[in-house]
């Protein structure tokens, strides 16, 4: 677990580099809001493509995984996406849009392959029943590196360097970070799961828990990254809070780091070895280290200061409530945070100022347990077809590459017919569809039939 979460962490990181590289690549190459999100549809994109090669192939070769095991599967993601980044050199050199779209494409394919055998590996390396718990505690630490990406990764791309240098000597110290990872992970002796039905082929379409996640997985993805690649211009509105690129870098980690928080108290609220006023504590300890820790990092980064940050206290707290009131079945409790997320996404299209702000932010605190929970349910009882499941929903990724494209192209419509910042607010009803689907999911379309239980 100790090697894996740190998988967790650097592919959350770079996730989230990519929402400070769209303002920085759109004030660059002077593009429109559609064009500026081709960034994640060539990044998110990579996950469809990459993954559909390998449901293909699974389908009838039997899965890859299963012949060369989970360790060098891990290893073969973190070179791949190493090469990746490191394409964003030359691309500096060669200043086409293009080039850097496809190193987007590069990094993306190691981070499918990534997904595709840490997610399940995380699931089935102990008891079913700690799967969501288990899968939660890793999720929290790819959302530190979310948290901190747009702080670090803001202060190399808008302040430390300039020019192309701001892109070129970040992505070429990253390549070197997971060259770094894939070398531990060679060196570190990893369980195993025992390989069953080698070159079998797979059949995990049939499950109809499964088909629903791959939608669930589209919409949670697709609204969850369009709301983050839109912050930082959504903070910028004078309608809302007139921030420059700088000072809204610090509030977009206050989204991701909100996913870090409900991720952790999602740990200890699924978790079946704890019940009662020794979870509700645990889970107290963690909301105020959560706090202190988006506190301090933001007083080491020179961004918020406490009389700014207070309201996400109050956010925390709000948060863990429901995790109290929702129980710990992974069901009930995304189909509550998926209405949660709603209400907080109609707050964000009819309300202004800080109340317009906050809303927005508060998403990812209930962003925080539905990639984990769908995962979990989506191939809980797939068996041997569990690896192409796994490829399947980390498929369905696509929707990062999608949604947010649609987004955009909302904007940039209802601008041209003259509703200015208007727009932008009544685009978020996509991603509040998103969330109507996710609530469906988690109280219905997560039960299995009957027949295939």
């Amino acid at each position: 677990m100790a090697v894996l979460t740190t998988l967790f962490f650097m592919w959350g990181f770079m996730t989230v580099m990519n929402d400070v590289l769209i303002p920085h690549l759109k004030a660059v190459f002077t593009l429109s809001w559609w064009q500026s999100m081709l960034v994640q549809f060539c990044f998110f994109g990579a996950y469809f493509l990459g993954s559909l090669a390998y449901f293909l192939y699974s389908n009838s070769q039997g899965d890859p995984i299963q012949r060369i095991g989970y360790k060098r599967a891990l290893i073969a993601g973190l070179l791949l996406s190493a090469a990746g980044s490191l394409l964003f050199v030359p691309a500096t050199y060669v200043h086409a849009y293009g080039f850097y779209l496809v190193a987007l494409f590069v990094l993306g394919l190691g981070f499918t392959l990534l997904q595709i055998a840490a997610n399940p590996f995380v699931a089935i390396i102990g008891p079913a029943s700690g799967a969501s718990s288990r899968l939660n505690l890793a999720q929290g630490f790819n959302s530190l590196g979310t948290t901190l990406a747009p702080l670090i990764g803001g202060a190399l791309i808008f302040e430390l360097f300039k020019g192309d240098a701001a892109v070129r000597w970040p992505y070429a110290f990253f390549a070197l970070l997971l060259v770094g990872q894939a070398v531990w992970v060679w060196a570190t002796a990893l369980p195993e799961p025992a390989h069953t039905n080698i070159g079998a082929r797979q059949h995990a379409l049939r499950h109809r828990q499964l088909r629903n996640g791959m939608a669930a997985i589209f919409c949670y993805v697709g609204a969850e990254v369009a709301i983050g690649s839109l912050i930082i211009g959504f903070l910028e509105m004078k309608g809302v809070m007139g921030l420059p690129h700088d000072a809204a870098k610090n509030y977009l980690s206050l989204y991701w780091g909100g996913a870090m928080c409900g991720r952790f108290l999602g740990a200890a609220a699924l978790s079946d070895k704890l019940a009662g006023a020794a979870k509700a504590a645990l889970m107290a300890a963690i909301g105020a280290a959560m706090f202190l820790l988006l506190w301090v990092v933001n007083l080491l980064d020179g961004g918020l200061e406490l009389q700014h940050l207070w309201p996400m206290a109050v956010l925390i707290g709000a948060n863990m409530a429901v995790f109290l009131l929702a129980g710990s079945r992974p069901g009930r409790v995304t189909g509550i945070f998926a209405g949660a997320a709603m209400a907080l996404v109609l707050g964000v299209m009819w309300l202004g100022g800080a109340q317009a702000m906050w809303a927005i932010l508060a998403i990812g605190l209930f962003n925080s347990i539905l990639w984990s929970n769908i995962f979990t349910l989506a191939i809980h009882g797939l068996g041997e077809d569990t690896g192409q499941g796994s490829s399947l929903l980390v498929m369905m990724i696509l929707g990062g590459a999608l949604i947010p494209v649609l987004q955009g192209g909302l904007i940039d419509a209802m601008q041209a017919r003259g509703l200015g910042e208007t727009a932008m607010h009544l685009s978020f009803a996509l991603p509040l569809v998103c969330y109507g689907y996710l609530a469906w999911f988690g109280f219905r379309g997560s039960v299995p039939w009957k027949a295939e239980s």
